[in-house]
């Protein structure tokens, strides 16, 4: 399979049909709106992230992991970097955090990206149904923001 090298990678996780979890794709769909035919980015969104996403990672030179939490109060935004986690990595068949997938990356490929971002929403509500609470509809302007300054930044200049 031939990959491109993205200069920034957003992996994007969340269910569309458990309220706020529904977040990381919505935010996903909202870069690829607002970054169309870019070759130096590239936009994954999935339900869950799972171990063979550490071989996508290792093609970009930055990664920004886009989700919601349920650890942070409703709403909040958390923009924080992420290591890989510490010792070697076992391949869980089911969900994997940022953490992990940037082990698995250093692991498996001996590589990992240069920045790693990850972008987190506290979900009000992961119960069943498509709409987001009042919390995190009023964060989504700012994580829009946020992701728009972050791509900007992590993008290489155009030759």
């Amino acid at each position: 399979m031939m990959h491109t090298h993205p200069g920034c990678l957003i992996l994007a996780c969340g269910n569309t049909l458990r309220g706020d979890d529904g977040v990381g794709p919505w935010l996903a769909q909202w870069a690829e709106d607002h970054f169309p035919a870019s070759p130096n980015l590239r936009i994954l969104s999935r339900q869950q992230w799972t171990p063979e996403l550490a071989e996508e990672i290792t093609h970009a030179d930055s990664v920004l992991f886009i989700d919601c939490s349920v650890d942070s109060a409703p709403g909040a935004i958390e923009f924080v970097p992420v290591h890989p986690a510490a010792g070697p990595q076992t391949v869980a068949t089911h969900h994997s955090g940022a953490a992990e997938l940037l082990a698995l990356s250093r692991d498996l490929y001996h590589s990992v990206p240069h920045t790693a971002l990850q972008l987190t929403i506290g979900a009000g509500s992961t119960e069943i149904g498509e709409g987001f609470s009042a919390q995190v509809k009023a964060a989504l302007p700012q994580a829009c923001q946020l992701i728009e300054e972050t791509i900007s930044r992590l993008l290489p200049a155009p030759e």
